[in-house]
Parts: structure tokens; C-alpha cells; sequence
């Protein structure tokens, strides 16, 4: 298992994962571009993925501009091995390393992603649109939170 920082050529296998998901999904694939991906992992905050033989099998993207967690997946087939949780350890540690503004993040009521998100010591704050309950997480709280 190699976690690392995403690059441009990650892209294709980002968009695969992200569209193999089971909750949280998209509901028009083309929503999100190729050129979207690379505009969050370069321009607007950074990404990161695990890969496994060379297949990767997830990614998390943290978006500086709107000081938002743009996306956190894992392929179905890779859940539940401390993935998400390596992933989130490695983004919220950049994050706060360049600015202590509070992150927020959307996901679906009642999934594995809302259930994740309170354990790793989110605060509920009000719905995301219809659908999401948004999360934030303050720089203290990520400090006296966070796992070693």
C-alpha cells in the first residue's frame, strides 16, 4: 500500500474510483471533468491516493480556495482497511499546515461517509443543499482529535 501526493496522471484512475462508489454518488458522472480533477489537485488545494500494485484504490483532495474537503473515496472493493483513514490523516495535516481557516465538508444522511466523519471528530453544522449534512472541522479540534 503506497500513499503519495496525486498528480495529473492519476486522473483516469481517480475518476474510476470515484464513480465506482456505492453511497454518495454522483448523479450525472460528467458533473465532474478531467479538468476539474487537475484544476483541485494543482491550482486549488492538493490531492492524494493509495495505490496498490499499481492500481489506485483511493483518493482525497482538499480544496484551499473554498476551504472545503472536495472528495474523500475509497473503491468498494478496498473499504473498511484503514484507507479512508490514512487518506484523511494526510490531507487534514496539509490543510492545517497551510492555513488554520475552518474546513467543511457535504455528504450523504445515513451513510458510512457521515458515521466516518463524527468518529474522526467532525461537528455537524447544518445541512449541504437537500441532500448532505455539512461538517466542519476547526484547526483545535484537528489537534486534539487527530490520531498519531
Amino acid at each position: 500500500m503506497i500513499f503519495r501526493e496525486a498528480r495529473i496522471a492519476d486522473i483516469k484512475q481517480i475518476q474510476f474510483v470515484r464513480n465506482a462508489v456505492t453511497e454518495n454518488t454522483l448523479s450525472n458522472p460528467d458533473l465532474v471533468t478531467d479538468k476539474d480533477c487537475e484544476e483541485f489537485i494543482t491550482a486549488r488545494g492538493k490531492g492524494w491516493v493509495c495505490e496498490i500494485d499499481g492500481q489506485i484504490v483511493g483518493f482525497a483532495i482538499a480544496d484551499l480556495k473554498e476551504n472545503n474537503i472536495w472528495a474523500l473515496f475509497i473503491a468498494p472493493d478496498f473499504e473498511k482497511k484503514g484507507i479512508g483513514q490514512q487518506l484523511h490523516k494526510r490531507m487534514l495535516d496539509w490543510y492545517f499546515s497551510q492555513t488554520k481557516a475552518t474546513v467543511w465538508l457535504g455528504t450523504a444522511f445515513n451513510t458510512r461517509a457521515e458515521n466516518f466523519y463524527r468518529k474522526a471528530g467532525w461537528t455537524e453544522a447544518g445541512t449541504n443543499g437537500p441532500k448532505e449534512i455539512k461538517f466542519i472541522m476547526t484547526y483545535d479540534d484537528w489537534i486534539r482529535n487527530k490520531q498519531p
